[in-house]
């Protein structure tokens, strides 16, 4: 073809096809399927189901072409976010979780970035975000990150690659982590193309494509690996407790379960066949492979499971080391199903146990003496703990009594809430209102209604099933994320506690004598800062020293609340204009809930009545009716919220 005709010739595409709903969804759960460790390589490129479906299939089949064995690795995980279904909080959290501190170089908060601004307003970005309706989170990690040293730069330089692949700009802030054995960079990607429509990227290349990419930008940047470099990576790997390449390698050679001489000596395999030998040596030595016959190896089908929950473990108890920074203790993992077990302690380190799904765990230093590694319920906010706050964890996943309740209560498994009223009035005792007892149950049973256990067949009548308890039970032990419990107990260190003026947890432990602390650790420390106590409270008239014996002042914790809330009243009276309306037992109070403050004796939340305000104790359901009017009834044993439309003795 000559050149004029390279100028006449004219490409026309016809009429793009719409795509509705319905395929846009069939293409998210196909991406969806997509989003576990994209280092796994699960089929070849262009044959999977719905491969080419979305942008970058093309590009796919290409990237990586001029790799070699060589070639530097590069992990990658990605997550697709369905933003409906995540919440409307999702984005922000998430961000928020990145940018906690502790995870760059000197130990500060994360910084986030975006193509061309080293201080992304992650604000804007969640804002401009609010209407996707889905968004893609990517954790980089390259083997040589430290070698790379500017992940930042790297970082930029994938994702303009993957625009060009992508044939469309991307709206994306990314964090860089140094606080791990491997330095990694998140990246947070909205669902959008840069004409605003949906950005549906290939299976294929979700898959592959983006690591083999990154795996390019890795090598061109370092160079190829050296034989050296390989050969002491893979020594490593032989003696390891956790799942390695190696372990991919035989499990990907073996035969109905066994490792054959013949195998092992393939020209493919000669480099690694003495590592491999030696990998089944020590896969021997743990129980995981058994040599049937000489050089006739039969490997455990459950090497894998054993060595990743092994490498997992190991990543724990490095984690918890560095949390006690050398301090002795028995380390434990928190299991949540062992019958009553519960521990208190201190929060000495917290972070996120999976970083692509927000699953947090603290290590707590427990009076016990003994150090706990606890994996956080699904949504808990990892600000909630501060360090050096005390916490109690225990496991949630017995029958609640209103589960059993409800059940009794009911006749042909329906429940009347009149029926109920009746009972609670027989049974009423002064501390309790019949009322608030049954809007307690009507509460849980929406909640229980919510999750399709029960239903409502008419206001205030209710179907249960016969096995309502039970499957109470695991509907809250799904929801807690396995059926952990944690309660902040006070967000003061002890050292503060000693001598502040407020209802502290080191006076709860005063009245009840100190028990269950150990001699270890953390207990020890509470008994020091419980005779640091005793001694400020005979300073303030509040205890007297008799011998060995402290006596406390008769309502004691009602005394010490009374006079920081009265303090912190008048504060806000003087910053508001507002005039402080105490609030008594037995009390009803409305207002708008404005704020809420953080002190010695709790969390408090402020009511504006438009005249005057009150300070009532918080309760975290009431967190999402900020700027509401909401009303708050108080007992001697704690306060009831009423919130939203009522409707007789229904909340909704």
């Amino acid at each position: 073809m000559s050149n004029h005709d390279d100028d006449r010739f004219r490409a026309r595409p016809g009429a793009p096809k719409q795509r509705d709903d319905a395929f846009i969804n069939k293409v998210l759960r196909q991406t969806n399927k997509a989003g576990a460790k994209l280092g796994k390589t699960v089929g070849k490129v262009g044959q999977r189901p719905g491969s080419r479906l979305g942008r970058g299939h093309v590009a796919a089949r290409f990237a990586g072409a001029a790799l070699t064995p060589n070639a530097r690795r590069v992990t990658i995980k990605a997550r697709l976010v369905n933003l409906a279904k995540a919440g409307p909080r999702s984005t922000a959290a998430h961000l928020r979780y990145i940018e906690r501190e502790g995870v760059d170089r000197q130990g500060g908060p994360g910084h986030a970035y975006g193509p061309t601004t080293d201080a992304a307003d992650t604000t804007a970005f969640e804002e401009r975000g609010r209407e996707d309706r889905h968004q893609f989170r990517f954790i980089v990690s390259p083997e040589d990150a430290e070698q790379l040293d500017d992940l930042r730069t790297y970082t930029r330089h994938l994702m303009a690659r993957m625009e060009a692949d992508l044939g469309t700009r991307l709206d994306w802030v990314a964090v860089d982590h140094w606080n791990t054995d491997n330095p990694h960079t998140h990246v947070v990607l909205r669902g959008k193309d840069d004409t605003g429509k949906d950005l549906i990227i290939s299976r294929d290349y979700i898959a592959e494509g983006m690591r083999h990419r990154a795996a390019e930008l890795a090598t061109e940047w370092l160079g190829p690996r050296t034989e050296l470099e390989i050969q002491r990576t893979m020594e490593r790997e032989v003696d390891q407790e956790r799942w390695t390449r190696l372990d991919r390698t035989l499990q990907r050679v073996a035969v109905d379960g066994l490792v054959r001489p013949e195998t092992l000596a393939a020209p493919r395999l000669q480099r690694q066949r003495q590592l491999l030998i030696g990998r089944l040596q020590r896969l021997q030595r743990m129980g995981l492979a058994t040599e049937q016959q000489p050089g006739v190896w039969a490997i455990n089908a459950e090497a894998e499971p054993t060595l990743r929950a092994m490498g997992e473990r190991g990543d724990i108890i490095r984690t918890m080391q560095r949390a006690m920074s050398g301090k002795q203790r028995d380390l434990v993992v928190f299991q949540p199903g062992e019958e009553g077990r519960a521990i208190v302690g201190r929060v000495v380190g917290k972070g996120l146990a999976d970083e692509l799904h927000d699953k947090g765990y603290l290590v707590i230093d427990g009076t016990d003496g003994k150090a706990h590694y606890v994996v956080l319920p699904p949504r808990s906010e990892l600000e909630q703990y501060p360090a050096g706050s005390v916490v109690e964890v225990k496991g949630s996943t017995d029958v609640r009594t209103a589960d059993r309740n409800i059940a009794a209560l009911a006749v042909d498994n329906v429940y009347r809430t009149d029926h109920h009223l009746a009972v609670a009035q027989g049974q009423a005792t002064p501390d309790r209102d019949p009322r608030e007892v049954v809007v307690a149950y009507v509460r849980r049973l929406e909640a229980l209604r919510r999750a399709g256990i029960v239903e409502r067949e008419a206001e205030g009548v209710w179907r249960v099933p016969n096995d309502l308890a039970e499957r109470g039970r695991q509907y809250d032990a799904q929801r807690l994320g396995g059926g952990v419990a944690v309660e902040l107990k006070s967000h003061l260190p002890i050292e503060r506690q000693t001598s502040v003026i407020g209802a502290t947890w080191l006076d709860q432990q005063l009245i009840g004598g100190g028990k269950g602390l150990g001699d270890l650790g953390f207990g020890s420390e509470v008994k020091d800062a419980l005779q640091q106590r005793a001694d400020f409270l005979a300073e303030q008239g509040l205890a007297k020293h008799r011998g060995h014996r402290v006596v406390l002042a008769r309502n004691l914790l009602v005394t010490l609340r009374g006079r920081e809330l009265a303090k912190i009243a008048k504060d806000i009276a003087a910053e508001t204009g507002l005039e402080h309306r105490p609030v008594a037992d037995g009390q009803r109070v409305a207002g708008v809930y404005r704020r809420s403050v953080m002190l010695a004796s709790g969390r408090y939340a402020m009511l504006d009545d438009g005249m005057g305000f009150s300070l009532v104790p918080w309760k975290p359901v009431i967190e999402r009716h900020l700027g509401q009017t909401v009303t708050a009834a108080m007992r001697i044993n704690g306060v009831s919220w009423e919130l939203g439309r009522q409707r007789g003795l229904a909340i909704g």
